[in-house]
């Protein structure tokens, strides 16, 4: 049976146009310099880094279905030869507090070559004042430089869908404050969430409830990683 060519032609040159324009997108060639050959990546933080990851060896589920698993697939695919290893040790309703109380576990004791923390959300839910935040950051980013001197630091700013209030905007500007003391990438989110919101019929497409990031919303937090970490690297 003859087929109906009229149907098939446009899906043909929708993949045509398609493949030539990823074809077109040429990594940034900071990437393949972000970290050392062999390093190991660690994410700490609450459940924006746990994405539901996974609680044993299973490839399939250890990063989680959040930002992490995007890095990590990315990069991995993309630079092989570099043998990167990415861990993802987010455990969701973290604040601060229980984040110290795992530290030795599983950050300290996996020594990790580069550690990227995002943390802070639970810390406002739970009524902790900016001051208690700083001295919780403080106190965890003292210990790990005592106890990894060379680790390479990365903090990410908390994310609210309504960044509205004093608090917030004291957690961030901590943070950020943190990465500078501390000599680590700071990585900044709400703005560029702030300027999305809009183009999408209802907010909760990017953050379906006040903090929790949808899987449009973790690919914009992957984005600004990966620009904030290839500007870094120039």
């Amino acid at each position: 049976m003859k087929k109906n060519l009229s149907c098939t032609l446009p899906a043909l040159l929708a993949a045509f146009f398609m493949s030539l324009s990823l074809s077109a997108q040429t990594p940034d060639p900071a990437e393949k310099n972000l970290f050392p050959k062999d390093a190991v990546i660690l994410f700490q933080g609450d459940s924006v880094t746990d994405g539901n990851r996974g609680r044993n060896a299973d490839p399939n589920h250890i990063h989680g279905h959040g930002y992490v698993y995007l890095i990590a697939s990315y990069l991995g695919a993309q630079y092989p030869e570099q043998n990167w290893t990415f861990v993802n040790r987010g455990v969701s309703g973290n604040t601060l507090r229980e984040l110290h109380a795992r530290w030795e576990k599983d950050t300290l004791a996996i020594q990790p070559d580069v550690l990227c923390i995002m943390i802070g959300v639970n810390d406002h839910g739970r009524r902790r004042t900016p001051e208690e935040y700083e001295a919780g950051y403080d106190s965890l980013l003292k210990l790990t430089r005592e106890r990894l001197p060379n680790v390479r630091l990365i903090l990410m700013e908390p994310l609210w869908r309504n960044s509205q209030g004093e608090v917030k905007d004291a957690y961030r500007q901590i943070v950020r404050k943190m990465a500078e003391r501390y000599n680590a990438v700071f990585v900044p989110l709400q703005e560029d969430f702030d300027s999305v919101y809009d183009s999408a019929p209802d907010p909760k497409y990017w953050v379906w409830d006040s903090v929790h990031p949808t899987t449009a919303g973790h690919w914009r937090i992957f984005k600004s990683w990966m620009k904030t970490m290839c500007e870094a690297a120039q």
